[in-house]
């Protein structure tokens, strides 16, 4: 009998994972596979570090189950390059992988062949997009328009005399709409010049005739 690992994720706190429990509990039944453990993820898509997947992958390196069952692809997967990445490993593990909703068996030919497909089509989508993005910025060279983000405008002299006022970095930052970061290098620059015109005011020594450059 195949020992079988659940795995369920739902996005927020507010939702349950319920429904993607029964499914799974009936489909490994219908199958015959025993339940070695269900792990579970409150979280978002987006996010890096789930707690439940990584526990899922310590437990497939330790060999403690035989197959995956997950509701859908898009529950343990953050992308498709993480999707691709996860089945490639479970496959080096000779652990197979099967999702209820799109119905994908990796212990079947027909899966194996999806996963292929899949992976061709990830390459693909990356690579109209880089060559999207080159394109774009070919057209806006030769229509002499700015690339990347344009410079922020902003009012250094009236940062300077509000910071001069007693106010604080983070009060010139919201009234300014700026990040505190923009706002210390706006005055640093101002105390970097003022440093240099002190030192071309300096008064010259008695005795040293003064030179014009």
């Amino acid at each position: 009998m195949k020992r079988a690992a659940l795995y369920m994720r739902v996005s927020s706190l507010d939702q349950h994972p319920e429904t993607q429990l029964l499914d799974l509990r009936q489909m490994a039944a219908q199958r015959g596979y025993e339940i070695a453990r269900e792990y579970t993820d409150r979280i978002s898509g987006a996010k890096a570090r789930r707690p439940g997947l990584d526990d899922l992958m310590r437990d497939a390196r330790r060999g403690r189950f035989d197959v995956v069952l997950v509701w859908a692809s898009d529950r343990i997967a953050r992308s498709v390059k993480h999707f691709l990445e996860l089945l490639d490993e479970l496959n080096r593990l000779q652990i197979e992988f099967i999702s209820f909703r799109e119905q994908i068996d990796t212990g079947g030919p027909l899966g194996r062949a999806i996963v292929v497909i899949i992976g061709a089509i990830a390459e693909l989508e990356r690579n109209l997009i880089i060559e999207r993005v080159r394109a774009g910025m070919r057209r806006a060279r030769l229509e002499r328009r700015h690339i990347g983000r344009r410079r922020l405008e902003i009012d250094r002299e009236a940062i300077l005399r509000d910071r001069h006022r007693g106010q604080s970095l983070g009060q010139l930052a919201r009234n300014y709409n700026a990040s505190r970061t923009t706002i210390h290098r706006v005055l640093r620059e101002q105390a970097s010049t003022s440093h240099d015109l002190s030192e071309c005011s300096l008064p010259v020594p008695k005795g040293v005739e003064k030179t014009v450059p």
